[in-house]
């Protein structure tokens, strides 16, 4: 301070006590929300590492028990089974080069087997009407399957009705605007597994178009907003400091 009252002499620091609430209040929360995204996007960068481990890996016998999913993430699986497109829904809101649309998230009866599991056959554009689902056809008869595992998020925000008891009211529903596998495993009269395979871009299994979004695809933009958090607190200190000097009458 004394280099300031030096430096300035006619000028003197005095600052509010509401402008230091404020400032005090301010300035932890913008570090905290940039090491928030931060760590995001140090979890993303962890979670391209593990994918980039399992992507050229041969595919292994999926198991019809599968007791801890997060063991099996981004792992290169195969299984036969039979599609069971009664139960099959679109997951909308869903982006490919900047196209709305939908991915179509199918059962797959495992074979020799009563367990099912879900297979995401890739993504399919949004009618002009979006009212109307795509018409798409679903392979009959025995399918191999080659994938690479998906969990999906189990926590996330809907305004939507939940998906078992719109299908109390009415029936099935086909349009989800998220992938909830709680949800989904009570609403569904057969055993499920816990994961989703992403159908590999080469496999002839009734796939559309499958540009998959890797995990630190925007690790970028949680850079970004990191640096722009630690922004705002440095602007919001020398805000401080500055509405706080006060010019001395002479």
């Amino acid at each position: 301070m004394s280099y300031l009252q030096f430096r300035y002499s006619n000028y003197k620091f005095r600052p509010t006590w509401l402008g230091t609430l404020i400032t005090v209040c301010c300035i932890p929360l913008f570090i905290k929300l940039g090491f928030w995204q931060y760590h995001k996007a140090e979890q993303k960068q962890a979670l391209q590492t593990l994918y980039d481990s399992y992507m050229h890996s041969p595919p292994v016998a999926l198991p019809t028990n599968i007791a801890e999913p997060e063991s099996w993430r981004y792992r290169m699986v195969k299984v036969a089974g039979t599609y069971e497109p009664r139960y099959q829904i679109f997951l909308d809101n869903q982006v490919d080069q900047g196209r709305a649309g939908y991915h179509v998230i199918t059962p797959l009866k495992i074979q020799a087997t009563q367990h099912y599991v879900l297979v995401d056959r890739g993504w399919l554009p949004a009618e002009a009407d979006h009212r109307l689902l795509p018409r798409i056809e679903t392979p009959v008869g025995i399918q191999e399957i080659h994938g690479q595992v998906w969990l999906p998020p189990s926590r996330f925000y809907s305004l939507a009705a939940p998906a078992d008891e719109d299908a109390a009211k009415s029936g099935w529903q086909a349009l989800w605007q998220n992938m909830d596998m709680q949800r989904y495993a009570k609403t569904v009269p057969f055993q499920v597994l816990p994961i989703v395979i992403r159908l590999d871009a080469a496999s002839q299994a009734g796939g559309f178009t499958r540009n998959w979004q890797r995990p630190a695809e925007r690790v970028s933009t949680n850079i970004g907003y990191a640096y722009q958090w630690f922004g705002f607190a440095a602007a919001a200190f020398f805000i401080y400091i500055f509405v706080s000097m006060k010019k001395v009458r002479t």
